[in-house]
């Protein structure tokens, strides 16, 4: 195995300077192999309010240029542990969700072969829809771990089935999820009605609202959900806008009383171990980004699913040679 090419070395290149790839990674093309791919869905045709994640993979790479290589919070070094490379942005109609979604679908799954491991920078959260499928076909139905403000398991918007609002309806119907081990955390806000927690909880989904976070503590919630989903292989959908705006104001859909950034990566850190097989992180709307707040979290996000998926990986193959 060679020795992984690792970010451009910021005390010989300027940080605003060198490559534009996610944490100055080498681009898939640059290297012969790669374990862990990042890719950007510059798409946000179905929002039902604010636009502008089209800018979002973007933005998340710019806010990525000050990331470091080494990871204290989880002693460890995911650029050295294994091959990670940024496969550019997938290209998708603007105008016809369908088409987009299927484009979606599609890139997800080449890009995995092999055994390699997806993050997908969006982009709205219609694209977790395909992203499901694609990692359903490697894997079989997935568990599923959603942080959002919002249950995004509604029918329709204007009738429309394909929107950042549904994705997880239409993952259920189509047999893609593993509904023993589906949960959200972060849910806040207002809804339409109680039977919105009654289509969601007849899907098999789990809550853990904000009000939980705060009340039950980090260390309860991992414990939490690390029960829920045990050695099932795993998806793990961020949108951003589970911080609470203050932490996250560069989103469509915010929602008061959300959760810190500081408790997010905690959380995501109290996954170490997992099956994680894929994740996004999407909902970041640069236009409303005052001092790239959002974009900075968002891209410590992508870092530490990075380094899980890192970590996990050197594991396997330490076992494999074992």
């Amino acid at each position: 195995m060679s020795t992984p090419i690792g970010p451009v070395d910021s005390s010989r290149v300027p940080r605003y300077s060198g490559r534009d790839g996610f944490a100055r990674l080498p681009r898939l093309d640059q290297v012969d192999h790669a374990d862990i791919v990042l890719a950007g869905v510059p798409f946000d045709t179905g929002v039902s309010f604010r636009p502008g994640t089209r800018f979002g993979p973007t933005h998340i790479r710019e806010s990525s240029r000050l990331l470091r290589p080494y990871n204290p919070a989880m002693d460890a070094s995911p650029f050295e542990l294994v091959q990670v490379a940024d496969a550019g942005d997938i290209p998708v109609n603007p105008f016809d969700i369908r088409e987009a979604v299927d484009a979606v679908e599609d890139a997800a799954f080449g890009l995995t072969s092999d055994g390699t491991r997806l993050i997908t920078l969006g982009g709205d959260h219609t694209i977790a829809l395909p992203l499901l499928r694609a990692a359903a076909r490697r894997h079989g139905p997935v568990a599923l771990l959603h942080f959002d403000a919002h249950l995004d398991t509604w029918d329709t918007y204007f009738g429309a089935e394909y929107t950042h609002g549904t994705p997880f309806r239409r993952a259920f119907e189509e047999g893609i999820l593993d509904t023993e081990a589906l949960c959200h955390v972060g849910t806040r806000g207002p809804l339409y009605g109680k039977r919105d927690l009654e289509d969601d909880r007849r899907f098999g989904f789990g809550i853990v609202t904000s009000s939980d976070v705060f009340r039950q503590g980090v260390d309860e919630i991992i414990a939490k959900l690390r029960d829920r989903i045990g050695t099932r292989p795993v998806y793990i959908s961020v949108d951003i806008d589970v911080l609470d705006p203050s932490h996250a104001p560069g989103t469509g859909t915010p929602e008061a009383g959300g959760i810190t950034s500081r408790e997010l990566l905690e959380i995501l850190r109290g996954l170490r171990g997992l099956n994680i097989v894929a994740a996004d992180v999407v909902e970041v709307s640069p236009a409303y980004d005052h001092a790239d707040i959002t974009g900075i979290a968002a891209s410590h996000v992508a870092y530490d699913l990075v380094t899980l998926l890192a970590l996990r990986r050197s594991e396997e193959r330490a076992a494999e040679q074992a």
